[in-house]
């Protein structure tokens, strides 16, 4: 029964739903700006889930003997299809209602957010090329070592830019402190983009037959780790260091953003050793929800 949980958390993408929301609140609160309305943070949990499971679905086409996931998608196709058609109307649902309760305020957004929103859409849609290949062909997840660096732009995007954009809609209030914001977005583009480097190692054999020129196919298994993930997160705890002691964050604060990248950097330097489908879901993209957690408590060590 526990496993049966389990393959429908992770399986069915609502795992990202809470990553998505968890980093945001981390974003919200290291920023030090009210919270979004439960209507965004409903239709921020649904769209990733949805999104998700269908672009995997669009590209699970043949049942697979060795792939769990797969396997998965094909036994439960029918309630995947009814679930998917439940949570789009319930996204549509919030959508509408968001629109409805703040339509004035979405038409008196400056051009900027106009900008950052098509940018965040745009990227979204080319990720997984879901937009019609009568529009555009190009699809990013196929430009091999960029895939990484979109995932990580798209997930940065969806923690500390879109809040802004609702918190703009919603209140009326902007953000102004650009320094934090710059750092913050820069250290969840690049954890996220080492998640996704990571995850890439799931992945080898599929992309190395397609000629997808990820990290992992291009460098190959040991270097992508040694040369590659480690030395980014070490960069990445020196830059916070050198951060930390410019705004002069308390230690524990400092702790408490650090223990993320130990850990992903202990987590790199295990996948040497091949690990199932699970064992990704569960402790690799655990880490970015890990990483929210520890940024959360952080903040409450400032004063």
């Amino acid at each position: 029964m526990l496993g049966k949980i389990i393959r429908f958390i992770f399986f069915g993408n609502y795992f990202v739903g809470i990553l998505a929301v968890a980093l945001t609140i981390e974003a919200t609160v290291q920023l030090r700006v009210p919270f979004n309305s439960l209507n965004y943070y409903l239709l921020l949990f649904l769209a990733p889930t949805i999104y998700y499971t269908y672009a995997y679905n669009k590209v699970s086409t043949k049942p697979s003997t060795t792939n769990p996931r797969n396997q998965w998608y094909f036994k439960h196709k029918q309630f995947i299809n009814y679930s998917q058609a439940v949570l789009f109307i319930s996204c549509m649902l919030l959508a509408i209602n968001l629109l409805y309760q703040n339509f004035d305020h979405f038409l008196a957004l400056p051009l900027s957010y106009w900008i950052a929103i098509l940018i965040i859409v745009t990227a979204g849609g080319l990720y997984y090329g879901l937009l019609p290949r009568s529009f555009l062909k190009f699809n990013l997840r196929n430009t091999g070592w960029l895939k990484a660096f979109v995932i990580g732009f798209v997930w940065a995007c969806c923690a500390n830019v879109l809040p802004l954009i609702m918190l703009k809609i919603e209140t009326g209030i902007g953000y102004h402190d650009s320094v934090l914001w710059t750092w913050l977005f820069i250290k969840n583009w690049m954890f996220c983009t080492v998640n996704a480097i990571i995850f890439d190692i799931k992945d080898y054999p599929t992309d190395a037959n397609r000629h997808l020129r990820t990290f992992v196919v291009r460098y190959g298994l040991r270097r992508t780790i040694f040369n590659i993930l480690i030395p980014l997160l070490v960069v990445g705890l020196i830059s916070l260091g050198i951060f930390a002691s410019y705004k002069g964050f308390a230690w524990p604060l400092v702790f408490c953003n650090v223990l993320p990248f130990i850990f992903t950097i202990y987590v790199a330097y295990s996948m040497h050793r091949r690990k199932n489908i699970l064992y990704y879901l569960m402790v690799i993209d655990g880490l970015i929800l890990f990483k929210a957690i520890c940024g959360i408590i952080g903040m409450q060590f400032v004063g």
